[in-house]
């Protein structure tokens, strides 16, 4: 049954279940999603996919400013409703994992990406993304607060991090508005953030990309520890421990161009296999 929430703003209606194993909190605060949907305004000709529109609360904003608009959505019942609630959509609701979509295959040139992100993937969401950032010069939406500090954060700070050092390697990252818990249904227990990532003009690292993506990933793996015993794993057996001051510091210490430095530093010394990496 829908459930009728009453606010000084508006009456929401929730007619969809929130699934916990998919991460759902509904926004239910119109003026936010209009905030949200002006975040891409900047890019007004570009083409716009919502990643998980759930019942459209945002989906009806972009579409007030004529947004040439994809929405993709896992959750079937949540499919169901936008199919009868948002005619204007009809082909354009795709029921997919946008985790597992070939974005190229939909977009043959650039596109932005939105949302009211789940906030068991949101990393996950990001990281996408600059798999796709040639085609993708703007992304914005809401995730946990917490995670936003991060994507935010400078070097020498605790939240400075694995998701810091790759989305600010191509990206701008700028953190727009906190949002309260009773923005949604149901409230989430912490408070969320609003994002914006606009393609900086960044063409190539100074170093091996994928090296580089495994030498911060290492790195932070072990953060407490100084760099020149994080990144022991990565070294062949033949190889000896370079000597270099940077290796003394930890990895929350260091800035973009000294990760590239430091790729470059271990480039001829790593082994074949890398150890297995794991996410921020």
């Amino acid at each position: 049954m829908a459930v009728k929430i009453r606010n000084k703003r508006h009456i929401a209606m929730i007619p969809v279940r929130a699934k916990k194993n998919l991460g759902q909190h509904f926004l239910r605060d119109e003026v936010i999603a209009d905030r949200i949907a002006a975040t891409l305004d900047d890019f007004p000709l570009l083409p716009v996919l919502e990643v998980g529109p759930g019942t459209g609360m945002l989906t009806q904003f972009l579409l007030k400013r004529e947004r040439d608009l994809t929405v993709v959505e896992i959750d079937h019942e949540s499919v169901a409703y936008l199919q009868t609630h948002f005619p204007a959509l009809q082909e354009r609701i795709l029921q997919k994992d946008f985790l597992r979509m070939d974005l190229s295959a939909y977009y043959g040139g650039e596109f932005c990406v939105i949302g009211n992100y789940p906030y068991n993937i949101s990393s996950q969401i990001f990281f996408k993304v600059i798999d796709y950032r040639e085609q993708i010069p703007c992304c914005s939406g809401m995730i946990q607060k917490e995670v936003a500090e991060r994507m935010v954060a400078s070097p020498g700070s605790k939240s400075y991090g694995i998701l810091t050092v790759l989305l600010q390697a191509w990206y701008e990252v700028e953190y727009l508005f906190t949002v309260n818990e009773q923005a949604f249904i149901p409230p989430p227990k912490v408070k969320s953030a609003v994002v914006r990532l606009t393609r900086n003009k960044r063409k190539q690292l100074g170093c091996d990309e994928k090296l580089f993506k495994t030498v911060v990933k290492t790195s932070f793996n072990q953060r407490r520890k100084m760099l020149r015993n994080s990144i022991k794993s990565l070294l062949s057996d033949e190889s000896p421990m370079p000597d270099d001051p940077m290796l003394t510091k930890r990895p929350e210490q260091l800035s973009i161009k000294q990760f590239e430095q430091l790729t470059n530093l271990l480039e001829p010394l790593v082994r074949q296999t890398p150890p297995k990496e794991k996410n921020d």
